[in-house]
């Protein structure tokens, strides 16, 4: 089966592709030059990239397979979730105000923003192939 960005956008908890790219932008602005804060972005982008690679692959995947690799995928997304909460509690301490972390929920309240969470690493990872040309 082939998918599109459309097919993604009609789930739930979705985020556009422009409210993917405020919320990296923002994240990039508060970030700076700080050599910290660059290190916890470097670490998401580590969590990020080995989480997507597990995702990419899925949808084209038999049901067994899922089940051998669903345990560290988990491990994966918890990692993936886990950087980008450090990230943005560092940023918080320099009084940053880390809206953009936010936006993309807590799982505390609700534990389905996992997936948009998710969704948010593969853009950053998507971000980050593309400029590696």
């Amino acid at each position: 089966m082939i998918f599109t960005f459309e097919d993604y956008s009609k789930e739930q908890l979705t985020l556009s592709f422009e409210q993917m790219k405020e919320i990296h932008t923002e994240m990039v602005a508060e970030i700076g030059s700080d050599a910290d804060a660059l290190e916890l972005y470097r670490d998401f982008v580590d969590a990020a990239t080995k989480y997507a690679a597990i995702r990419a692959i899925w949808n084209q995947i038999s049901r067994e397979q899922k089940m051998e690799i669903d345990a560290p995928r988990t491990v994966l997304h918890d990692s993936t979730i886990d950087c980008l909460n450090i990230l943005a509690r560092y940023l918080k301490n320099l009084g940053k105000e880390a809206k953009w972390r936010d936006l993309l929920g807590y799982t505390e309240e609700n534990p389905s923003v996992r997936k948009t969470i998710g969704d948010f690493a593969c853009f950053v990872v998507f971000v980050n192939s593309i400029n590696a040309r």
